[in-house]
């Protein structure tokens, strides 16, 4: 039985704002693909619920590229710092939370949505609207939708199949592509979203209860409640103003469609929701109830990591098979000589360490496949040679350190794409978190060179691996680079991904209780930049303050 909260208060009137105008896939995480941060923020403290979100007028389901930030009437609110959705073998440990909102067209989904996400205050929330997956439609179909023949509102009208897939691997903590859904020519775009990591996954539409597969992915439902009067309003002002409708064919659809599909297919469901929210986001008692609830539900499915125990749990233990060190020969050992004196200027440091990025880059490329071939010299004579075997490869940086290599990787490997992946400390908790993500488009097919400039608990290694790995790319493919490792996070990185290649051109033994290399190196962004790192940046593990 759901629980109905309301939160009538005398003389006060409902807003008519354009609740279910923004039907986007609004993205409060860091994202993925062609996607940019226009600026990295700390976390904004909590505030009230606050009045109706200032409307943002869209034509398509889902918004395009945008910063990760939610922008009220209020404030803005800088959403990044994804805490480990995995444990220290590699594996995911916690899904995402997912709640479900289901309601009549213009009810204020979307409203309560973007409250629901203001209040939590917590980073990495995913809204995903049901509206991304409407068919394609055929030529027939596209010229009854022009004349307002067709059923938007039937549950025929939904890829549920491509939906249930989606949410699942979300759900997960998977990397996921959607479709951009444009109203004004009832039509999918030919480019989709991509979206990426989520501790609370908000997914609203129309029939976001009426499939079977879909209510078993939603630990929370809730029915989103007004009236039909106050509905029709909103879908008047908003297929008016922002989807170029005219008003009688606005009228003609919903006497036709939206209200006998509310009546057959929406307003049963009701009876599985959790909760019942009338007046949709103006009922501040039930978006506190709920918000209190994902806060109980996510503090449970909190995940701690013991750096301590991690050190310690392989010492004594060979180094892993797939570590590869660069041969110290007299000229590599004089070049580490120079960069961990720290008497170095910040000149000689930044010679040498490039010198050594190079040599270390030229070292991982032996490692890719090569296939035999044929070519024919300037002489006319046969020369039986070596190629790349079709693959692409791709550079990706753990920033800020590990974007010093990208200068040598470029030198070596003509055209070649790079993303960044930025890992921040908690210091409140003590673990990585994940701030930041620009990778390059269709990356699961490529080798990726994965970049560090020094390596010692191996958490931000861990958690930039992991990364990868949610965007498909195959284990066997990556290859963590960094001029020098501890062997404790040589061990953390071979433990939870034992086909991930390690390659480096020093292994020190020890880590001190600070988890900084002995002897090390420094704090290589420092010395290398000529500035005093932030307290917070987890600079390639140096310095991370657990």
């Amino acid at each position: 039985m759901a629980a109905t909260v309301s939160d009538s208060r005398p003389g006060e009137q409902p807003a008519e704002g354009e609740e279910d105008a923004d039907r986007s896939m609004l993205r409060a995480d860091s994202g993925s693909g062609d996607d940019s941060m226009d600026s990295l923020a700390n976390h904004v403290p909590c505030c009230p619920l606050t009045p109706a979100l200032s409307p943002r007028k869209r034509t398509t389901s889902q918004s395009k590229t945008e910063p990760p930030l939610l922008r009220t009437n209020k404030r803005t609110i800088y959403t990044a710092g994804r805490p480990p959705w995995y444990n220290v073998t590699g594996t995911t440990f916690k899904e995402a939370f997912v709640i479900g909102l289901c309601g009549g067209s213009a009810s204020g989904k979307t409203t309560v949505a973007n409250k629901i996400i203001e209040a939590l205050d917590v980073p990495w929330v995913v809204l995903l609207s049901m509206d991304s997956f409407y068919k394609v439609l055929n030529k027939e179909q596209q010229e009854l939708a022009a004349k307002n023949e067709y059923n938007f509102d039937h549950p025929d009208a939904f890829d549920f199949e491509l939906l249930v897939s989606v949410l699942r691997k979300l759900k997960k903590g998977k990397s996921i592509k959607v479709p951009v859904y444009d109203f004004t020519t009832h039509s999918r775009r030919k480019e989709w979203k991509t979206v990426y990591g989520a501790n609370v996954v908000i997914f609203e539409g129309i029939l976001a209860f009426a499939n079977k597969e879909l209510l078993k992915l939603l630990d929370m439902k809730v029915f989103v409640d007004t009236d039909s009067d106050i509905r029709l309003i909103r879908r008047l002002k908003r297929d008016v103003s922002q989807r170029g409708r005219d008003i009688n064919g606005i009228i003609k659809q919903y006497n036709k469609f939206v209200k006998p599909a509310f009546e057959q297919y929406i307003e049963p469901t009701v009876q599985v929701a959790d909760i019942v929210v009338p007046r949709g986001g103006e009922n501040f008692v039930a978006l506190d109830l709920i918000v209190q609830h994902v806060h109980s539900q996510l503090e449970k499915r909190k995940l701690r990591w013991d750096m301590s125990a991690l050190a310690s749990a392989h010492q004594g233990q060979p180094l892993p098979k797939t570590l590869s060190v660069l041969e110290s020969t007299p000229q590599v050992r004089g070049m580490h000589t120079i960069i961990r004196n720290k008497e170095t200027n910040r000149d000689e440091f930044i010679f040498y360490s490039k010198r050594l990025m190079r040599l270390l880059i030229e070292h991982a490329l032996s490692f890719l496949p090569l296939k035999a071939v044929s070519v024919e010299t300037p002489q006319g004579a046969t020369y039986e040679g070596k190629r790349l075997s079709g693959q692409r490869i791709t550079g990706v940086s753990i920033l800020r350190a590990g974007e010093t290599m990208e200068q040598a990787l470029t030198a070596v490997c003509k055209d070649i794409r790079l993303g960044k992946i930025l890992i921040q400390t908690n210091h409140d908790t003590g673990e990585p978190e994940l701030h930041y993500l620009r990778l390059p488009k269709e990356i699961s097919e490529d080798y990726v060179i994965l970049m560090d400039s020094t390596v010692s608990t191996g958490a931000a290694a861990l958690m930039a691996v992991r990364v990868l790995l949610d965007h498909d790319v195959a284990e066997d493919k990556i290859f963590l680079l960094s001029l020098l490792m501890a062997e404790m996070g040589v061990h953390s990185v071979a433990y939870a991904f034992p086909k991930v290649r390690i390659i480096t051109t020093a292994v020190d033994k020890e880590v001190n209780d600070q988890f900084h290399i002995i002897p090390g190196i420094g704090n290589f962004g420092d010395r290398y930049f000529g500035t005093d790192a932030p307290s917070d940046v987890c600079e390639s593990d140096e310095g991370m303050d657990f």
